[in-house]
């Protein structure tokens, strides 16, 4: 028995130990969204003065892009409080987004080779593949876990 009650302290001590790191990464992650935001309202006023549209978006796009990224490591540190777990889709829909961020800016910049466009599609869908695979293994898993809840409330009714 004293076994299982050391066990069982340091699980606990674990999960909370986690729970505050996370806590705080989460912390420094919105003050970073924060700072991210206005700081995007102060780049569009360099719009209105310059003469050239054009040379101002890129900053713009890189910053609104990378603030979606942040938006996605946050809404899974939100999701670990609820389920202590890291959910796999909101992990890949960051690395989604900061492919597509980084493939944009290629772009617009006009330095993206052949063989840069190939890889990064390949990695692009390597990461749908995934991010399906996730959803689907999720769906899953609920399905499964309701089919349980529903074979014991069965048993005991």
């Amino acid at each position: 028995m004293p076994d299982k009650r050391i066990k069982q302290r340091f699980i606990d001590v674990f999960n909370r130990s986690t729970d505050v790191v996370f806590a705080v990464i989460l912390v420094f992650i919105l003050f970073g969204i924060a700072i991210g935001v206005l700081r995007l309202f102060l780049e569009v006023s360099d719009l209105l003065v310059l003469k050239r549209v054009s040379g101002s978006y890129l900053p713009i796009i890189s910053d609104v892009l990378t603030l979606f990224i942040l938006v996605e490591l946050s809404r899974s540190l939100i999701d670990y409080f609820d389920l202590h777990r890291l959910r796999l889709t909101f992990i890949i829909d960051a690395g989604i987004v900061f492919v597509l961020r980084e493939l944009m800016i290629k772009m617009f910049e006009n330095k993206v080779s052949v063989e840069e466009m190939v890889a990064i599609s390949t990695v692009l869908f390597v990461l749908g593949a995934l991010r399906l695979g996730s959803v689907f293994a999720f769906q899953r898993e609920k399905q499964m876990l309701e089919a349980l809840r529903n074979e014991r409330q069965n048993d005991t009714g």
